[in-house]
């Protein structure tokens, strides 16, 4: 998922690391790692809730992109495949973590184990799936400032200063963002 943002934010990011990417190996990685890195961290730690565990999870991904050398493999989006396997990694992590705490006296493991059910696990992939489909129909400045705000973590004014709006403005546009999510996710069981 390649977004394309107001004067091409993105995609100019993209094509710059790409071509770093083609002259120098490791220019590339390092404008990668300093592109990316925070929001990643952030990105994990919505998961994991622990900013040690979310910045080892990002550091584990850039190390096996790395060492595999993915970055020649990948004909899209660099951006979209970090996101995507750092929540990846964030998922597997949960699911280690689950598995190797032993059953304490007087807690329910079926309901903590019911959290990491396969058939929810499903049903928030699904559902993942389709606010990402939602929010690319979004109008793109709307987009934008629901991204900047609820994927990457920055505040009305980090990103009001971003889009050269009033911070009323960021508030309105992600409201309009989440109104248009509340419509078309209505038919979910959780809403």
């Amino acid at each position: 998922m390649l977004y394309i943002w107001g004067g091409g934010l993105l995609m100019k990011d993209e094509c710059l690391i790409r071509s770093a990417f083609a002259q120098n190996t490791k220019k590339g990685c390092e404008l990668l790692f300093r592109r990316y890195y925070a929001n990643l961290c952030n990105h994990a730690l919505r998961f994991v809730h622990s900013r040690e565990v979310a910045e080892d999870i990002v550091a584990e991904v850039f190390a096996v992109f790395i060492q595999n050398r993915t970055f020649e493999q990948i004909t899209y989006s660099y951006r979209a495949y970090l996101y995507k396997s750092v929540r990846h990694r964030a998922y597997n992590y949960l699911k280690w973590n689950v598995n190797r705490t032993a059953p304490l006296d007087g807690i329910n493991m079926q309901a903590v184990t019911s959290a990491y059910n396969p058939f929810e696990t499903l049903h928030f992939n699904e559902l993942y799936a389709h606010v990402e489909q939602v929010v690319e129909q979004l109008p793109a400045q709307c987009r934008r400032a629901y991204v900047l705000k609820r994927v990457e973590g920055k505040s009305l004014e980090e990103i009001a200063t971003e889009l050269e709006i009033t911070s009323k403005s960021v508030e309105a546009l992600i409201t309009r963002a989440l109104s248009r999510l509340r419509s078309k996710l209505k038919n979910h069981c959780f809403m």
